[in-house]
């Protein structure tokens, strides 16, 4: 078979990869990769980086990049022949990484290395690789008896097959719900911009008038605008009881099952390794040292940000009573009455500002940040193998007109696609024999497509959106190191990887760049400075109830794996009430089973991690506090974070890295005062 997984091209070849190449392929790269490290270790005694390590990397890179479109795919344009293709491999990739961990004479190998007089010979990324990898060689199980061993790679292939399950069902059960309606009248209150949607969401579903559905443009906009309240409720339960025993499809697609294994099976492993619980073993890969720091961070947090997030709500629930004569808000109620007041208060329009960003004008603005940022020139081509007609393609070359990068760029929301948005690696870099192979990128959205003849036109958190998600591609792309296990975002603390991403996100709210990326998509006028005023002036509105549902998520995410007991299972909704208790003003009724479609946590890599998202916050506002002191696009303050982390990827600790750029530690005083909430701390 002439299996496009396994040809020697540069770029994966997105249109002839078919379901029946995915598991001949993975068989046969493993067997390569078996083959390579089995002939390496019988080679010498006498190891070292060139006759060890380099092979078993290069082996590891042709795997890499022919599961990455797989995985890629399985995502973006699933089918059932994909998934069943995609899940088959799941265990066999498992199993590889969990027997290379556990491989004696590799770990003996490398201690070789590390022990040898070349040591001190090799570069900083290189030692680096080496000790994370004797690092993983014990979180894979190297120290334990025959037995354990292979509990834990049993282990291991499980949670790899519930973590894909877990997110099929919540596909399939977002997939599922559709409502459609005759008349627009209907859908009272919506913008005209989600009508069209609606309506040519009907028409691909070969339906007539207007279908509303669970992805999350069509959603957002039902919970904002809908006046009909029966109907946002209607909605809103569809949406937080998906692939749950609640709600309209109770039962099926259900991952209660599920996540108790994941959480049981996550304890064992890490008893097994020697560690209390789960969250303790999580944090051997990032910056936080023990659990306890964790909890502080975020109760303290927490703490310095409720009496806003209850002044919030207070406001909210009297300006509702008072404006509207509602006495009680329900949780589907808040979007919408906190949309009214947005509007009351700041006459600020999340529909009229959408008209400033359309994409045509977004992308080139995005583009002229980085490029008045860091020197960047980025280029469209448009001769490429894709997965999907509404893919682009682009090269990104710096100062020096080298070529640093390249990347897909994914932006609608669609069915068969996985909801939310993300960077993923599709190549690394690295540098071998014939030069430097330049990273790829995937960068992939959700936002609500381009109707009619009229582009597609963004909210500002969709601006913000596409911003971070483009600085997670700059730290993979525009990495110098040439070693792929720490090139990019490869060995970088997983509660620094959220640095790049967030620190873009403040560009958006930049009077000079948002010159650059805002224009009316009909008459191309810049966006007034009336309209800034509104949307600075209502930034924080409400930043402390969002601060405290993300500090809810992170709390819920990090105890039910710190306070796991086999004899109690998961607790899952009982601990979440309890967190609720401590730091939440908005408590959603009994049939909401938000945890059921936390895939983050649950399918992400974001297990006892999902605070990484606040404390990345914390190095990102603690970052762009230097521009803010020497202007947002200075020359030498942009060199710095270029040249100190997004280049460094994960060569040095995440800390050591910041402490140069910034010249000290990052403080919390940044990250309040961006969000308002510097008085009350």
């Amino acid at each position: 078979m002439n299996n496009p997984l396994l040809a020697d091209t540069i770029l994966p070849v997105f249109s002839q990869i078919k379901p029946e190449h995915v598991e001949p392929a993975i068989d046969e790269l493993l067997a390569q990769a078996r083959t390579v490290v089995e002939k390496k270790l019988n080679a010498t005694k006498n190891y070292s980086w060139e006759n060890l390590i380099a092979p078993i990397e290069n082996a590891d890179d042709r795997l890499s990049k022919a599961w990455s479109p797989v995985s890629h795919m399985n995502s973006v344009v699933n089918s059932d022949e994909l998934r069943d293709a995609y899940n088959a491999c799941l265990p066999k990739l498992s199993a590889y990484g969990t027997e290379m961990g556990q491989n004696e004479s590799l770990y003996q190998a490398y201690r070789f290395i590390a022990d040898s007089p070349e040591y001190a010979s090799l570069s900083v990324s290189q030692q680096k690789i080496i000790s994370n990898a004797l690092r993983d060689f014990k979180l894979s199980g190297i120290g334990l008896d025959a037995f354990k061993k292979q509990r834990f790679k049993e282990i291991g292939q499980e949670l790899s097959l519930l973590a894909s399950q877990y997110e099929e069902n919540l596909l399939d059960a977002t997939n599922a719900w559709t409502k459609v309606f005759n008349s627009a009248d209907d859908l009272k209150g919506l913008p005209a911009s989600a009508l069209v949607q609606a309506k040519q969401t009907a028409q691909n579903a070969g339906q007539t008038g207007w279908m509303i559905t669970l992805q999350f443009p069509s959603y957002n906009a039902v919970m904002t605008f809908a006046d009909n309240r029966d109907l946002r409720q209607e909605h809103y339960e569809a949406y937080s009881t998906r692939a749950s025993c609640q709600g309209p499809y109770a039962g099926k697609w259900d991952n209660t099952e599920i996540m108790e294994k994941i959480l049981n099976l996550r304890h064992e492993k890490a008893q097994l390794l020697g560690y209390t619980n789960y969250a303790e073993l999580s944090l051997t890969t990032k910056m936080a040292e023990k659990p306890a720091d964790v909890v502080h961070f975020l109760e303290d947090l927490a703490a310095k940000s409720l009496p806003q997030a209850r002044k919030d709500m207070a406001d909210l629930r009297a300006f509702a009573h008072e404006h509207y004569g509602m006495d009680e808000l329900q949780t589907w109620d808040i979007g919408y009455y906190s949309e009214k007041m947005r509007l009351h208060f700041y006459q600020l329009s999340q529909e009229e500002v959408k008209t400033y960003f359309p994409v045509t004008k977004v992308l080139p603005g995005l583009f002229e940040v980085v490029k008045k940022l860091y020197g960047l020139h980025i280029a469209e081509l448009e001769s490429f193998d894709s997965w999907h007609p509404d893919v682009r393609f682009f090269e990104i070359f710096d100062r020096d007109s080298q070529l640093r990068g390249r990347f897909y760029l994914d932006l609608y929301a669609r069915s068969k696609k996985r909801g939310g948005a993300w960077m993923d690696d599709c190549v690394g870099r690295k540098r071998s024999g014939g030069g430097v192979q330049i990273p790829v990128a995937y960068l992939t959205c959700n936002f609500t497509p381009p109707a009619g003849n009229e582009p597609a036109l963004l909210t500002h958190d969709e601006v913000t959106t596409l911003f971070h998600e483009f600085g997670h591609g700059l730290h993979h792309m525009l990495t110098k190191i040439d070693y792929l296990g720490v090139s990019g975002i490869n060995g970088v603390e997983w509660d620094a990887v959220e640095l790049p991403s967030q620190f873009m996100e403040n560009w958006c709210w930049e009077k000079e760049s948002l010159t650059m990326l805002s224009g009316h998509y009909q008459t191309g006028a810049p966006l007034p400075d009336h309209l800034f005023n509104k949307m600075l002036a209502a930034k924080n509105f409400q930043a402390g109830m969002m601060m405290v549902r993300q500090l809810e998520f992170s709390l819920f995410d990090f105890k039910i794996h710190l306070n796991y007991d086999p004899a109690l299972g998961g607790r899952i909704y009982e601990t979440l009430e309890h967190v609720r208790s401590k730091v939440a003003v908005v408590q959603p009724p009994k049939f909401n089973r938000f945890a059921h479609g936390f895939a983050h946590i649950f399918a992400g890599g974001y297990g006892a991690g999902y605070y990484s998202y606040k404390w990345a916050e914390v190095l990102s506002s603690d970052a762009f506090s230097l521009f803010e002191e020497k202007g947002i696009f200075n020359q030498e303050a942009g060199d710095a974070f270029l040249s100190n982390i997004l280049e460094r990827g994960g060569s040095q600790n995440a800390m050591d890295l910041y402490v140069n750029f910034r010249g000290r530690k990052p403080t919390i005083d940044a990250l309040l005062k961006h969000n308002g909430i510097g008085a009350m701390a």
